[in-house]
C-alpha cells in the first residue's frame, strides 16, 4: 500500500526531529488545549458537589453523556472528512466549540448548565480528533509516522502536567474562586486555536466519491477490521485509571500527594511517548503495541498486589510505560492499513471502539472491585490485556513496513 506523502513541504525551517511544520502546530495545540482543559476538569466534582449542590451520581452522568457524545461524534466526523477529502476545517471547528464552551462552566448557576458545558466540550474532540489524525498522516512520510504521533501524544499529556501546576499555582493566588480559574482557562484554549488557524495547512486527500462510498466502508480492510476488534478486547480490561487513585489511597497515600503522583504520571507518559513512536518506526508496529500490553498486564498484576506507598509510585511510573509504547504505534499502524482518502473513517471506528468499551469496562472493574477486592479486580484486566497481546500476534499481519 503506497504512504501517503506530506503536503506541507514548505515547511523545512521549523522541523523538529524531522517533523514537519503541522505536526510540530498541531502538537502545540493539543498541549494548550490539555493544559486549558486539565485546568478545570479536576475540578469539576468538586464544583459540582460544593458549590452547585449535585451529588456524585450526577458527577457520573456528566462524564457519562460527554464521552458518549463524543464516541458518536468521532464516527461522524471520520465519514465526513473523508466525504468532503478535507481534515483543516473540522479540525478549526472542534477545537473552536470545545474552547468557547470550556469557560462558560464559570457562569453556571445549576449542575445541568455544567452537564451543558461538557457535553459541548466532548463534541468539540469527538468533531476534530479523527480528522486530526488523519491530517497528521497526511503531512507525514509513511516511515516516521510513529515518531509524528508519539510527539503529538507526548505534547499532549505535557499539556496535561501543566494544565493542573497551573491551576494548583492560580489557586494559591485567587483562593476558592473557581469560577475565576474556570475563565482564565480560556486563555490557553484560544492560543490554541490561533496556531491551529494560522499555523496549520490543509492536506488535500480528495474526497471520497459518493457512488462507491458506502460500498467501500462496508469492506474495509480485514486487517483492520481484526486490530479494531482485538482493540476493544483490551479496551474491556483497561478500566478507567481513577481505580488507580483509589487503589493508592488503600495502601496509604494520602489525599494531598495524589496530584503530585498524577503529575509524575503524566511526566512519564510524556517523556515516553515520542521514543515509543519513534521505537515503532524503527521496530516494528504490532511489536510495540504488544510489548504495552503486555507492560500493562504486568502493571495491572502488581497494583492488585501493592501493599506499600512506594510500591504505587514505582507501578505507576512503569505502567506509563504503556502509553509510550502504544499510543504513537497504535495510530500510526491504522493510518498504515488504510489509503489516504478513508484514514478519518478509520481513526473514527477506531477511536470510537474505545469509548464504548470503555463504559462496560469501568462497570466490571467496579463491580470486581466492590466484590471481590482490588487483586481479583486487577488481575482480570492484567487477563484481558494478555490475551489481547496473544491475539495480535495471531491475528494481524500489517503492512510489511510496519510489521
Amino acid at each position: 500500500m503506497s504512504a501517503s506523502r506530506p503536503t506541507d513541504s514548505g515547511s523545512e525551517g521549523v522541523r523538529r526531529f524531522g517533523l514537519s511544520r503541522n505536526v510540530v502546530a498541531l502538537g502545540l495545540v493539543s498541549m494548550l488545549t490539555d493544559v486549558s482543559s486539565e485546568m478545570i476538569y479536576p475540578l469539576l466534582p468538586l464544583f459540582l458537589t460544593s458549590v452547585l449542590g449535585a451529588g456524585q451520581t450526577f458527577v457520573g452522568l456528566v462524564e457519562g453523556i460527554a464521552e458518549s457524545a463524543a464516541s458518536v461524534t468521532k464516527l461522524l466526523s471520520g465519514w465526513l472528512s473523508d466525504r468532503l477529502g478535507r481534515r483543516k476545517e473540522l479540525v478549526v471547528v472542534g477545537y473552536t466549540l470545545s474552547t468557547l464552551a470550556r469557560p462558560v462552566v464559570a457562569l453556571a448557576l445549576a449542575p445541568w448548565h455544567v452537564l451543558m458545558v461538557r457535553f459541548a466540550d466532548r463534541l468539540g474532540k469527538g468533531l476534530r480528533t479523527p480528522p486530526r489524525d488523519a491530517l497528521i498522516a497526511a503531512s507525514t512520510d509513511m516511515a516516521i509516522r510513529g515518531r509524528a504521533y508519539g510527539f503529538h501524544r507526548s505534547m499532549d499529556h505535557l499539556g496535561a502536567v501543566g494544565g493542573p501546576a497551573l491551576a494548583y499555582a492560580l489557586l494559591l493566588l485567587l483562593g476558592d474562586r473557581l469560577r475565576t480559574l474556570f475563565l482564565l482557562a480560556a486563555i490557553p484554549g484560544i492560543l490554541s486555536v490561533l496556531i491551529l488557524m494560522l499555523r496549520v495547512r490543509e492536506a488535500q486527500v480528495g474526497p471520497v466519491a459518493a457512488a462507491t462510498e458506502p460500498r467501500r466502508a462496508g469492506r474495509l480492510d480485514s486487517q483492520l477490521t481484526r486490530f479494531l476488534l482485538v482493540v476493544t478486547l483490551f479496551t474491556l480490561g483497561n478500566s478507567s485509571d481513577a481505580f488507580l487513585l483509589l487503589r493508592a489511597q488503600e495502601v496509604g497515600i494520602a489525599a494531598i500527594h495524589l496530584p503530585l503522583l498524577w503529575m509524575f504520571f503524566s511526566l512519564v507518559k510524556a517523556a515516553t511517548g515520542l521514543p515509543g513512536g519513534m521505537l515503532s518506526d524503527l521496530r516494528g508496529r504490532r511489536g510495540g503495541i504488544i510489548a504495552g500490553w503486555l507492560v500493562y498486564a504486568l502493571a495491572y498484576l502488581g497494583f492488585g498486589a501493592a501493599g506499600q506507598p512506594w510500591h504505587i509510585w514505582v507501578l505507576l511510573g512503569f505502567y506509563g510505560l504503556y502509553f509510550g509504547l502504544t499510543e504513537g504505534g497504535e495510530r500510526a499502524l491504522i493510518a498504515d492499513l488504510v489509503p489516504p482518502d478513508r484514514q478519518a473513517s478509520a481513526f473514527g471506528l477506531f477511536h470510537a471502539c474505545i469509548g464504548i468499551a470503555a463504559l462496560p469496562s469501568s462497570l466490571l472493574m467496579g463491580y470486581l472491585y466492590q466484590t471481590f477486592g482490588a487483586g481479583p479486580a486487577f488481575t482480570v484486566g492484567a487477563v484481558l490485556a494478555g490475551l489481547a497481546a496473544l491475539l495480535l500476534l495471531l491475528l494481524l499481519r500489517p503492512p510489511s513496513s510496519s510489521t
